[in-house]
């Protein structure tokens, strides 16, 4: 099969590349290198059967066209993925998420490629009162601009999906952890601690419950799903687990060796649009016969892990600027 991975240079997206290509798949990566990196896609840039294309897909639609022609499947993972920083730039996920969404789905449409999986969030359930939540829970107001976006790119693709035959999967993530993770908690708690390990803030009362993946069993659910039926099928990727923010730290600073004194920020979230409790019911994802490896705690200690191992991802720009 030829897929198509937009975002192929991200975290997950490059993990997703490398699942692809050892399963003997030919994989085209779409990036335009603004906060994926060349050094994820080391590996599979050596290898037959991979093409990466340095694009954008906010201005370069018509040539995405040429791009996808070919291909027999879609996973669109290519988005602006800063939840905290919404409100600075309140039209980055419009464009970046919603619109390239709309060029990704208009370009297969005119090409008569009809299979996508999408990267949606578990974002787009707000502050559900219902936890863990299952896929049909309703949806409650919506408490960030990035849950917003993914709501009405999944409003897209299901339109596309019975309107032009598109056969899609919308996979609902909670927060991933693992090699090649770039931004989030774990990398701000690391960051903090190598420069000054006595003390640790913590945004927020250290309460808030959230779930997280390790990024080897979303690639595992994601490629399963590669050749699912339906049209608008969704999933969420998660686990039967959540940890508060509190827990999260001390596996961190023990995985470090160190013992800072916890300080917070005050209030039950981080920042504007956090919800404090993020916990995915994953029974339809395990109806198919798929199962995490890994605990929360062991994808936060190999999240550790794979930080110290490799510093210079400490270093990078949208790192230290990510949420």
């Amino acid at each position: 099969m030829h897929v198509v991975v937009t975002g192929g240079a991200g975290f997950i997206g490059s993990n997703l590349v490398d699942q692809l290509l050892d399963d003997g798949h030919t994989v085209t990566a779409v990036d335009n290198l603004s906060t994926g990196s060349l050094d994820f896609l080391g590996k599979a840039i050596s290898r037959s059967g991979f093409e990466l294309v340095d694009m954008d897909l906010l201005e370069e639609a018509a040539r995405f066209r040429d791009i996808v022609r070919p291909a027999d499947a879609v996973f669109h993972l290519a988005a602006n993925a800063d939840v905290r920083y919404g409100w600075d730039e309140p039209e980055r996920d419009l464009r970046q998420n919603v619109i390239v969404t709309h060029n990704v789905l208009e370009a297969m449409r005119v090409t008569n490629v009809r299979r996508l999986l999408f990267a949606s969030s578990g974002s787009v359930y707000g502050e559900t009162t219902v936890i863990p939540t299952p896929e049909d829970c309703p949806f409650p107001v919506q408490t960030s601009l990035y849950g917003a976006s993914k709501v009405a790119s999944e409003g897209l693709i299901q339109a596309y999906a019975e309107g032009a035959g598109f056969c899609s999967t919308i996979l609902r993530f909670v927060s991933v952890l693992g090699a090649h993770y770039t931004h989030g908690h774990v990398i701000d708690f690391v960051r903090s601690l190598r420069a000054e390990s006595t003390v640790l803030t913590i945004l927020g009362d250290g309460k808030q419950r959230k779930s997280y993946l390790e990024v080897t069993d979303c690639i595992a659910a994601m490629t399963l799903l590669l050749e699912a039926d339906g049209r608008g099928e969704v999933y969420n990727l998660g686990v039967d687990q959540s940890c508060t923010v509190v827990e999260s730290a001390g596996w961190i600073c023990e995985r470090l060796g160190v013992r800072p004194r916890f300080e917070f920020t005050g209030g039950d979230r981080g920042w504007i649009g956090d919800n404090p409790h993020i916990h995915l019911d994953p029974t339809k994802l395990q109806s198919t016969g798929w199962r995490p490896r890994y605990s929360i705690r062991e994808a936060v200690e190999r999240t550790v892990d794979y930080l110290v191992a490799e510093p210079w991802v400490l270093e990078r720009p949208e790192a230290r600027a990510a949420p």
